[in-house]
């Protein structure tokens, strides 16, 4: 019995309970209503529930007298051994053996699909992060953007929803200049600008430009500039792009910041230009001083914004506004940013220029806001000189210590990462517990197999050690932590909860074999236990999935 049908069990049973006592009083209720929740101390049973504290006011009733009606009905239901009402009306539910342990076969015949909901169904959703200056190498402020942003991307998608990852590139503006003349600069044999970027990679971009394009020298001054400019930006992006694949992140759609500013190809207005238009349509824009402002401080920003200058130049606003009307019009409902830490002026700017296009700021932008990283140790990039980057870290760290290390965290607060933990092969590495737990699955499943143990009999029943409770119990969360992540964008959730099974597994191993001693026979309950051994090692592979983090079959 899973958790959705004991709630739909709960449901049947307290429903006409509840009319009786007063008639209509619980014509709306739903098992949402009825939450269920582990206790703590085991000995309490597998599930807790406190539908009568909740709903006795409602219905005139006396809390415990009404869990003692609901826990009877209980009692007569398939699958529940047993059933007691603790302090003033908490249900404590202990299901029978058969019916928790049968989860074991349905994890391995599930497969990759367990842990998948629907509780996103119909949310479509475009989610951007990184978003970095294609102007130099992703650093470790990105490296964490990148963990959590695509982490957050998975367990949307593993709970139903439409996910776009995308990548705003900043390509327009001030710093596109400086960075072409830093270039240039390097092809030519020149000092650095001094507004220029430093650094051996722009050395290194400009060499490389120089071997494409070895006509550069020759060309005027302004045909020149361009050239360097266009032709390092390509080369840093793809730089940016190789960086993020091989730190296991996939962008959908890598959106240039030129779109919104360029004419279309038949003429017309820009997307700035238009968004400009659709604000004022809209009523949230008036003309002020010579300029062209928008009305945020009616959606809670602290001030009206300036779009237009009275030069007629357009401000970040601009930019700003008609890349978030650009996503509603391909579709996206539902926009999340994730931002650095250095954005928070960002919050309600964005909430505001939501709301002026006609949205909900409550409902259909989420702005969220990462802080900072540090690693003990870390040192400088030789090539940029003023940065740690996602490269080193991952040659240093390697991919799944970073990854995991970085989602284990909510983004909401400071992390200091201890290179020392995260490259021992030991317990206290979070990861290598782990991965450890996870390898150790397979080893058991690979001495089975050569002890003639295998998955030809499950008598779930047999699965009633105080260890298969537990590891059972643990195993049955899984899909409702991956709606909560969801919902919360909180997929560090997944990462406490792989260690919490990984220990509920050790222990099982060390009290319950799956092969027998010496030369006893191989019985049932060995084969029974194989399913529970594979069910979780099925678990664990489909939570560091959701990480981003492999699941390595031997270490």
């Amino acid at each position: 019995m899973n958790p959705e049908e004991l709630s739909a069990a709960l449901l049947a049973v307290v429903t006409p309970l509840a009319e009786a006592r007063r008639e209509g009083s619980a014509a709306a209720l739903t098992a949402a209503d009825l939450p269920l929740d582990r206790p703590k101390n085991r000995d309490h049973g597998d599930w807790a529930s406190n539908a009568a504290l909740k709903l006795a006011k409602n219905v005139g009733a006396n809390p415990r007298e009404f869990a003692a009606e609901i826990a009877e009905g209980l009692r007569g239901v398939d699958g529940i051994a047993n059933v007691e009402v603790a302090g003033p009306g908490f249900i404590n539910i202990r299901l029978d053996a058969g019916a928790a342990g049968a989860l074991a076969r349905t994890i391995v015949e599930a497969g990759a699909a367990f842990g998948s909901n629907a509780s996103q169904h119909g949310n479509t959703i475009n989610l951007e992060f990184v978003s970095a200056n294609p102007t130099g190498p992703l650093h470790i402020g990105h490296t964490r953007w990148a963990a959590l942003g695509d982490s957050i991307a998975r367990v949307l998608a593993a709970s139903g929803a439409t996910i776009v990852r995308e990548f705003y590139i900043n390509d327009a503006g001030v710093q596109m200049n400086r960075f072409g003349r830093s270039v240039l600069a390097a092809v030519l044999g020149e000092p650095t600008p001094e507004d220029g970027y430093p650094g051996t990679y722009i050395t290194d971009l400009a060499q490389r430009v120089l071997i494409a394009h070895p006509e550069i020298t020759g060309l005027d001054a302004e045909s020149r500039l361009e050239l360097a400019r266009e032709a390092g930006y390509q080369l840093q992006l793809g730089d940016l792009q190789s960086s993020l694949e091989k730190f296991n992140v996939h962008f959908d759609v890598w959106f240039s910041e030129r779109t919104l500013h360029a004419p279309p190809a038949d003429g017309g207005a820009s997307l700035v230009d238009e968004a400009v238009e659709r604000l004022r349509a809209q009523g949230h824009v008036f003309d002020a001083e010579g300029a062209v402002w928008v009305r945020t401080t009616d959606f809670g920003d602290d001030k009206d914004r300036v779009i237009r200058k009275s030069d007629g130049e357009y401000t970040y606003f601009a930019a700003d506004a008609a890349y978030y009307l650009n996503k509603g019009d391909r579709g996206y409902a539902h926009k999340i940013y994730l931002l650095g830490a250095d954005h928070h002026g960002y919050v309600h700017r964005l909430k505001a220029l939501a709301g002026a296009a006609g949205d909900d700021p409550q409902k259909d932008i989420e702005v969220l806001i990462g802080q900072l990283v540090s690693i003990n140790g870390a040192r400088l990039s030789k090539r940029a000189g003023n940065i740690i980057e996602l490269d080193d870290l991952r040659d240093w760290l390697g991919t799944d210590a970073l990854r995991y290390s970085l989602a284990r965290y909510p983004a909401d607060s400071p992390l200091t990462l201890d290179p020392e933990i995260l490259q021992r092969r030991t317990n206290d590495n979070p990861v290598f517990y782990v991965q450890y737990a996870h390898a150790r699955t397979h080893n058991v499943a690979r001495n089975a197999l050569g002890s003639g143990v295998d998955r030809s009999e499950f008598a779930p029943e047999l699965l009633d050690h105080e260890t298969e409770s537990a590891l059972l119990g643990a195993l049955q969360e899984f899909p409702r932590l991956v709606a909560f992540a969801a919902e919360l964008r909180e997929p560090h959730r997944i990462a406490r909860y792989l260690e919490e099974l990984a220990g509920l597994y050790h222990r099982w191993y060390d009290n319950c074999r799956v092969i027998p001693l010496g030369d006893a026979p191989v019985e049932t309950v060995h084969r029974t236990r194989l399913w529970l051994n594979d069910a979780t090692g099925q678990v664990l592979r489909n939570g560091l999935d959701l990480l981003g983090v492999s699941a390595p079959e031997r270490m």
